[in-house]
């Protein structure tokens, strides 16, 4: 696999947890990135912290990696490439794909030592 370059996302995120019956509120579409997952057990939005209001049942604090895609679908252990040392350096993620590439998600207070942890085999690039 070849060496994968991570850019760290400026922005502080949240991850919501909603009613599956719920409609896809306004303030989740808001900012450049936002990803809505919708299951039968509940609707879950990750989206700029800013944007959630008071009242919804949510994990605030994260901040973002993306992976510089696009990626081959032919690739293999992207993911675990990345989360296995995070997991090793007692560090919880949040992962998101997309069609083009991986995204994986810290708690603030984590993002320092996950960037360390993953500039030993990854380029990190700091916006």
């Amino acid at each position: 696999m070849p060496k994968l370059t991570l850019s760290c996302m400026p922005d502080l995120f949240a991850i919501a947890r909603l009613n599956p019956l719920d409609n896809i509120p306004a303030w989740s579409l808001q900012g450049s990135f936002f990803a809505i997952t919708k299951t039968e057990d509940e609707l879950s939005i990750v989206c700029q912290d800013k944007f959630v209001p008071n009242g919804v049942k949510v994990e605030r604090g994260w901040r973002g990696f993306k992976v510089e895609g696009p990626l081959d679908f032919g690739l293999t252990g992207i993911l675990s490439s990345l989360t296995k040392p995070l997991a090793e350096a007692k560090i919880s993620i949040f992962a998101l794909s997309t069609f083009d590439t991986d995204y994986l998600l810290v708690k603030q207070e984590n993002l320092e030592k996950a960037a360390t942890t993953l500039a030993t085999f990854c380029t990190i690039i700091r916006g």
